[in-house]
């Protein structure tokens, strides 16, 4: 049998997280890295404007489209083992892609090194939740989210180092046998940090007609675009007639399959939760926005500005530093203003941007990269009050049951939106382009309106979602609503402190929230049924309660115990003890905390709740004593260790 959730945890999870973020590292660096070698691989291998296209949005696509299948494929057979197999085929991919002699060898090897980061990415978030829980995963997350900001700032710099220092014809195949060494030492010590897969249960089929489906539909709207930039000849948008076709085929087979009780690639019934499916659209339509601007940027500042790769990463430092910025103000914002923040952020990018574009038609002045520096900021800022927020608030209203699978979806979403952006930003460009004469100004300005048009779109999905929700709002207060189903108090909160609580359905799974007011009362409307409340708030122990919810009124009122220290100094014989490992079990034995002694011979426990506990000690022979921690403060705990041949002399 294996361990449950509460059992000791993993001694090496934050190696293995070390190794969880250089993977993640790899694959994201692998988006952004990318744009500054296009004019590189134009020059190198003589690759057209659509197999640029090709190269940025064909690895969007594949990547999305392998999400949540790869999701599953992690539960059935082990985080450990597709993440292994992924980063395999990833750095596998990433040598084809830099050993490309044209380019159509250089499409297909991206096409399969987008598959691949598709199967690594979902097993990341896996082995992460896996690893850690309460404050550390915070913690974790948190470390994985300043990754990603961190790829994507580096991203463009390095890119722009290594065909500056390589040479442009050669320089963009370095830009993916970069991803070799990283990828080997995350293998390495993958294979030795990372936990053990436990024995699954029964095996899930992925949903692959539905994948093929989805994915040949965006292709077939994707490639009158690509054809428009090449301009030799016809686009033939009766394609994208035949792609709407499939997508009917699509959402048929999808819910044929849910019908069935089997797992299909999209769970339809998620749609009819308003935040989410709006949230979705918005994510799509924002996503296919955005990242159309960095293929337009590149070949505006190397080829229509003469600018180095170098000098082109640097220039879209901008945007890139707006948007590391802004997620931590989000992040905490996000649940006090919800989706008013996300439309804010959403106008700050459309203003960034149009301002960009219309800087880019009027000025042709010189330190061009200084003079966009601003309105790139702009945009990068109000980008970070999007991207995660509003995934955070698409995800709300979700059951937790469907929590994995809707979180698949969003991200693939965004990816489809990634790859059809990046088509259409390039179709405009080029097709521009060509019209006049090889009026750079005149072609990124057009592709940068078009970005900004989908951004404005983006926006009317989120005010749309803030009407709606305003609607909802007032009608619920000008009817004559009953009392709230459950009510309470919460005792323990210091002053202008407040508690989240939560209101579970356990037939239905919906959620519903709040917070403390002033008073710390709370109140949550609820029709008759089985509930699990739970009542969470910093630094103290959660407090779970089935609740009944019948004809009257339930009161609930709850108290949160404070968390406390637990510290000492280990001694031997002959003084403090160095390196002596400290865990701390509760009552059922289940280990909660583990710590090593420093050089004094001192440690710290911290996030312990009052109860009774076992501290066992092992250095030389281990000593077990019981402790009773309390809310009155700090608990000291100095235990002795002896020499096992002293005791038994």
């Amino acid at each position: 049998m294996h361990s449950s959730p509460s059992a000791e945890p993993d001694p090496q999870r934050w190696r293995a997280l070390w190794v969880c973020l250089i993977a993640g590292f790899m694959t994201l660096l692998d988006v952004s890295i990318v744009n500054v070698a296009l004019p590189s691989m134009e020059h190198g291998i003589g690759a057209t404007p659509a197999d640029v296209s090709w190269v940025v949005s064909g690895y969007a696509l594949t990547f999305g489209l392998a999400l949540v299948p790869s999701g599953r494929l992690g539960d059935d057979y082990g985080r450990r083992r597709m993440f292994l197999l992924g980063l395999a085929l990833f750095v596998a991919a990433s040598v084809l892609c830099g050993a490309a002699p044209n380019a159509t060898w250089l499409v297909v090897a991206r096409l399969g090194q987008g598959v691949a980061g598709g199967l690594l990415n979902p097993q990341i978030i896996g082995l992460m939740q896996q690893l850690f829980s309460g404050r550390e995963r915070g913690k974790a997350f948190g470390a994985f989210g300043a990754t990603v900001g961190l790829s994507t700032a580096i991203g463009p710099v390095l890119g722009g180092l290594l065909i500056q220092g390589i040479g442009v014809d050669q320089g963009w195949r370095w830009v993916f046998y970069v991803n070799l060494p990283i990828g080997i030492l995350a293998i390495l010590f993958g294979l030795r940090l990372l936990p053990k897969d436990a024995r699954s249960g029964r095996k899930r089929t992925p949903d692959l007609v539905g994948s093929v489906l989805l994915g040949v539909a965006v292709v077939l709207v994707m490639l009158p675009l690509i054809e428009e930039e090449e301009q030799a000849t016809a686009p033939r948008w009766w394609l994208m007639g035949v792609a709407a076709g499939l997508l009917v085929l699509f959402v048929l087979w999808e819910r044929w399959l849910g019908n069935r009780g089997k797992q299909p690639l999209v769970n339809l019934k998620l749609l009819t939760v308003r935040s989410y499916s709006m949230g979705s659209a918005l994510g799509m339509v924002y996503f296919a926005g955005f990242t159309g601007i960095f293929l337009v940027l590149t070949l505006f500042f190397q080829q229509g500005l003469g600018y180095t790769a170098l000098q082109a990463g640097a220039a879209m430092l901008a945007f890139a530093i707006g948007s590391a910025i802004s997620p931590t103000i989000g992040g905490r914002l996000v649940h006090r203003f919800g989706r008013p923040m996300v439309v804010l952020g959403t106008l700050l990018v459309a203003i960034g941007l149009a301002a960009t574009a219309w800087l880019v038609r009027e000025y042709s002045g010189a330190n061009t990269a200084f003079v966009l520096a601003g309105p790139l900021f702009v945009g990068g800022f109000g980008s970070g009050l999007v991207i995660s927020p509003n995934s955070t608030l698409a995800l709300e209203e979700v059951p937790p049951a469907e929590g994995g699978t809707a979180a698949g979806v969003l991200q693939t979403g965004q990816r489809i939106g990634s790859a059809v952006g990046t088509a259409l930003g390039g179709s405009l460009f080029f097709g521009e382009l060509g019209r006049s004469h090889g009026d750079y100004h005149s072609a990124t300005a057009l592709g940068l309106i078009g970005s900004t048009a989908l951004v404005v779109l983006a926006l009317l999905f989120g005010v749309v979602d803030v009407l709606l929700s305003r609607t909802r709002k007032r009608r619920s207060t000008t009817q004559s609503a009953p009392p709230a189903a459950v009510s309470g108090s919460v005792s323990g909160l210091a002053p202008a402190e407040t508690a989240s609580v939560s209101l579970t359905s356990l037939e239905t799974h919906e959620v519903r929230r709040t917070t403390t007011g002033a008073d710390n009362t709370f109140a949550l409307d609820a029709p008759a049924g089985t509930y699990l409340l739970l009542v969470q708030a910093g630094g103290r122990e959660p407090v779970a309660r089935h609740v009944q919810v019948g004809a009257e009124p339930v009161r609930e009122d709850v108290g949160l115990a404070r968390s406390v220290r637990l510290t000492g100094t280990v001694h031997a014989i002959r003084g403090p003890f160095p390196g002596a490992q400290v865990a701390v079990l509760d009552a059922k034995g289940q280990v909660q905390r583990v710590t090593v002694t420093d050089e004094a011979g001192h440690y710290t426990v911290d996030d312990l709740f009052p109860g009774e506990y076992t501290v066992v000690v092992t250095g030389y022979q281990p000593v077990a004593e019981p402790v009773q921690l309390t809310t009155e403060g700090p608990a000291r705990f100095d235990p002795l260790l002896r020499l096992v041949s002293a005791d038994k002399a």
